[in-house]
């Protein structure tokens, strides 16, 4: 599918980083409400370990030579699914979307020659306003695979944290200790490993990946039932610009669910998020994993505000 006429588009280098922002930015607000990317995360993406912005990402400008949208592709296992963004200025680049996907999907599927697969899982998201990118992402062939919930509670005038279940007790990480950070990984492992998307990248590779959302260590903690491991908690400075407090990931054992061990461990984040001025606490709910009921984050007083569906698509491998 070829750009309407008098329309460009490039490759992407470090130099376009500011005018990238400002693209994410527009369609950001228009989305979510607010800008939820900052030039460290343009610049991480376009360096991402399995993402070659010379093949896999392009940016596009209007007749008057403005960058209006930015495409790319993330996976950040280098296994698995394709995560496709497609960022538009809602104002001035929406004709670009569907035809920036179209070259997206053939990339998609040359990168599936590439690693000798028959075919790879791509994937968009697509947030409740975005109601045109809906339909272009159907017309394309994309399904509805599931949902996720945003929730967030306030933190003003945030009761006394309540005293855990019995023989249950909950730390900070001890983030300098080798051994405990591969424990505080093991349990997130074993905890996931029943989740429908899960895609384990083993423990070296999950701790390079931290530096992508902060290591403010007193904001994560392990919980023990009678002095056994049997959940954890981490948080992200992914919502710092919005002064919120966020659950990157909610992890506890199988063999201890249902014992009152993750209410325990989010009250105590929601209680350290407060100390620290925070005025809100969210995290982000897959509505397909059978592990994490909604139910628990509503006992803590989290409410949904904003929704994304998640559309896939199989792209078979191109003829080589």
């Amino acid at each position: 599918m070829t750009l309407p006429a008098g329309w460009t588009a490039r490759r992407p280098t470090l130099d376009d980083v500011p005018a990238i922002l400002a693209v994410v930015h527009a369609a950001d607000v228009f989305a979510v409400g607010y800008p939820d990317f900052d030039d460290e995360d343009v610049k991480a993406a376009l360096t991402a370990p399995f993402t070659d912005p010379t093949r896999d990402s392009w940016v596009a400008s209007d007749p008057e030579g403005t960058l209006v949208a930015w495409a790319t592709v993330d996976n950040p296992t280098g296994v698995g699914r394709e995560f496709l963004e497609v960022y538009v200025d809602p104002e001035r680049g929406a004709e670009l979307r569907a035809p920036l996907l179209a070259r997206m999907l053939d990339r998609i599927a040359e990168r599936a020659a590439e690693r000798g697969l028959p075919a790879l899982t791509a994937r968009v998201s697509v947030f409740a306003p975005e109601t045109g990118w809906a339909v272009e992402v159907a017309e394309a062939g994309f399904t509805r695979a599931k949902r996720y919930v945003a929730m967030s509670r306030s933190l003003a005038h945030l009761p006394a944290e309540p005293p855990p279940p019995p023989g249950v007790t909950v730390r900070p990480l001890r983030g300098d200790d080798e051994a405990e950070l591969r424990e505080f990984y093991r349990i997130f492992d074993i905890a996931f490993r029943d989740t429908p998307d899960y895609e384990p990248v083993g423990f070296d590779q999950w701790r390079d990946q931290l530096r992508l959302f902060g290591t403010t260590w007193d904001e994560w903690f392990v919980a023990e039932v009678d002095g056994a491991p049997a959940g954890v908690l981490q948080s992200s400075d992914q919502a710092l610009d919005r002064n919120e407090g966020w659950v990157r990931s909610l992890s506890v054992l199988p063999a201890y669910r249902r014992r009152g061990v993750g209410a325990a461990l989010l009250w105590r984040a929601f209680t350290v998020y407060a100390a620290k001025g925070r005025e809100s606490a969210g995290l982000g709910v897959d509505l397909a994993n059978p592990t994490v009921p909604v139910t628990l984050y509503q006992s803590v007083g989290l409410r949904e505000v904003r929704w994304t569906d998640m559309y896939e698509l199989v792209v078979p491998a191109a003829d080589v």
